[in-house]
């Protein structure tokens, strides 16, 4: 009887051999396809991790006392609430003339964030001036161009707490991307919307 069992065994395990090569041979092949999708499926998710839902930005104005922390960006377009809200703080505050910012230089800003690895908000020197407020700074200055880019919302004046000045400049050159200058002795980086070129 035992013998038998065996026997039966044996002939159902006989005949069940090819089922069973055949599922083995089934769960290699998706073994192996999802061993291949797997990378695909990481790299995947890991840009999509990556890929910013929203861009924000913190600035406090030095002159005025003025904070603001904006999301400037979202969902593949630029939010007009957010950045009339850092318009507003990086207005000409001499005069109280206010211009749309670049939005390049928002982008840009943002980058420059993302390089030094922080979320500080930038401590703003000079944004946006009026051409009367630019023409008396030339005057005073020699280091003030005439036809500035602050007059066109496409430059800022910043440095970020706890952080050297020297370094937010190599971070911003290595951006390759605007104008970078660079002002040790009165504690600030310009950044513009331009030609990469660096002083």
């Amino acid at each position: 009887m035992i013998r038998s069992f065996f026997n039966q065994a044996n002939s159902s395990k006989s005949e069940q051999a090819p089922e069973l090569s055949r599922r083995r041979f089934l769960r290699a092949g998706l073994g192996a396809c999802a061993a291949l999708a797997l990378p695909m499926a990481a790299s995947t998710a890991h840009a999509a991790i990556r890929r910013p839902f929203e861009k924000k930005l913190s600035f406090l104005n030095l002159h005025t006392g003025e904070r603001t922390q904006a999301v400037f960006w979202a969902n593949g377009r630029y939010i007009p609430e957010g950045m009339r809200a850092i318009n507003h703080v990086l207005r000409d505050h001499r005069t109280g003339d206010r211009r749309s910012i670049d939005p390049d230089l928002f982008d840009l800003l943002y980058l420059l964030q993302h390089r030094l690895g922080t979320r500080q908000e930038f401590h703003v020197i000079s944004a946006y001036r009026s051409p009367a407020t630019n023409a008396k700074l030339a005057e005073q200055s020699g280091g003030v161009a005439k036809n500035s880019m602050h007059t066109h919302g496409k430059a800022i004046d910043i440095r970020l707490p706890g952080r050297k000045l020297s370094d937010i400049r190599s971070a911003a050159m290595s951006l390759q991307a605007g104008g970078v200058g660079y002002y040790p002795s009165s504690n600030f980086v310009h950044l513009d919307t331009g030609n990469f070129r660096y002083w």
